[in-house]
């Protein structure tokens, strides 16, 4: 190939070049992500809780057959068969001095599988799944009782305040863990 013709060859490709910059699209702005915080928002009595997402590993109507186990603690309901798995079932309202949930068709059963604990908690109704900010979380006492030594922070938002009740501080807890009588 002539000098000349790998000239011209060097600046038509040199003029594409240009032209290709030229019209290309830049970078999107670099934007700062935000961090979320997921949770499954239940109730006991009259509270409205968040439990860790990565703390429940499943949500269940109440099973239709419950076995009930002698000599063990009111608040244990019983256990099911969940899929050829024994489920113990706790109503999670009367471990922490409530009343017993009723409405065992509203009610639903958030398992919790930790260490060796492997649990179902029967509680008043779960309305679903929330996404929170980050930097939204809050230092928050609860109310003395039984359920002050598992809610560890809160949540502020939509004008509301979210308490964060952790599944595995109940399931480290001697109290939970002596279920018999």
């Amino acid at each position: 190939m002539p000098a000349s013709a790998s000239r011209e060859l060097v600046d038509l490709l040199r003029g594409i070049e240009q032209r290709s910059r030229a019209r290309a699209a830049g970078l999107p702005q670099q934007e700062e992500t935000r961090q979320y915080w997921e949770g499954v928002i239940f109730s006991l009595g009259d509270a409205r809780l968040a439990a860790p997402l990565n703390e429940v590993t499943e949500i269940l109507h109440f099973p239709s057959i419950v076995t009930a186990v002698p000599g063990t603690r009111p608040w244990v309901r019983g256990v099911a068969n969940i899929r050829g798995n024994l489920l113990p079932i706790v109503d999670l309202q009367l471990f922490l001095g409530g009343g017993p949930v009723m409405d065992e068709r509203r009610g639903r059963i958030l398992v919790i599988r930790h260490g060796e604990i492997f649990t179902g908690l029967l509680v008043k109704e779960v309305t679903g799944m929330r996404h929170f900010q980050r930097e939204n979380r809050i230092d928050y006492s609860p109310p003395e009782g039984p359920m002050e030594k598992f809610v560890h922070g809160a949540f502020e938002q939509d004008g509301g305040t979210w308490p964060v009740f952790s599944m595995y501080a109940l399931a480290e807890s001697p109290e939970f863990q002596v279920a018999a009588l």
